[in-house]
């Protein structure tokens, strides 16, 4: 995780929490979700401030949230007392087992990563899915070259074949760009379903 992304999340935690808890539900993305997810123990990796982790829950998917970052983790479990909240750091998200999850969440997250970790980190999240799971997995696209916002969170540019590159032996059920409802920002989508073999 970018050094920098994650110092501005600690010392921010609060305003930002208060920001995306007041955005409106993305509808678009818990759609898609219900689609496409099957009932069995699911990750968010990258859950903020938990509201994707409490509809995860609400909706039939037991879910864990996982976080880089110890402000945002406890702002999720200040939000959401009754449910799980644990630091985990892409790319290697230490100690989540393999094929631990039927379904993971990483919405928004990789593009705070440099690039070259793109690869490992969606390596990495299929790798915690069990066989015939699903991956949904999203990142904001930066404007054609890397850049930092006045928090000095990074938004990498990368080609979407890093992504993709690793998905390739698995079966891809959606791969296209959007408007995030929630955010209202262009983001780019990939729905995989991890082959049983």
């Amino acid at each position: 995780m970018d050094t920098e992304t994650l110092r501005a999340y600690d010392e921010n935690a609060e305003s930002f929490s208060t920001d995306w808890l007041e955005q409106p539900s993305p509808q678009d993305m818990y759609s898609l979700l219900t689609q496409h997810f099957t009932p069995g123990l699911t990750a968010d990796v990258g859950c903020g401030a938990g509201r994707d982790v409490a509809w995860l829950n609400n909706n039939g998917f037991e879910t864990i949230g996982y976080d880089a970052s110890q402000g945002l983790l406890e702002q999720a479990r200040q939000h959401y007392p009754a449910l799980r909240f644990e630091p985990a750091v892409l790319p290697e998200l230490e100690g989540i087992g393999r094929h631990t999850f039927q379904n993971v969440l990483c919405e928004t997250v990789i593009m705070h990563l440099d690039a070259d970790l793109v690869g490992p980190a969606t390596r990495r999240l299929l790798d915690i899915l069990g066989p015939g799971g699903t991956l949904f997995l999203s990142w904001r696209i930066a404007e054609g070259t890397s850049q930092r916002d006045k928090y000095q969170r990074l938004y990498s540019w990368f080609d979407e074949s890093l992504v993709l590159n690793e998905c390739q032996s698995h079966t891809v059920l959606l791969d296209g760009v959007e408007i995030n409802e929630s955010s209202g920002k262009m983001v780019h989508r990939v729905i995989v379903r991890k082959n049983l073999f």
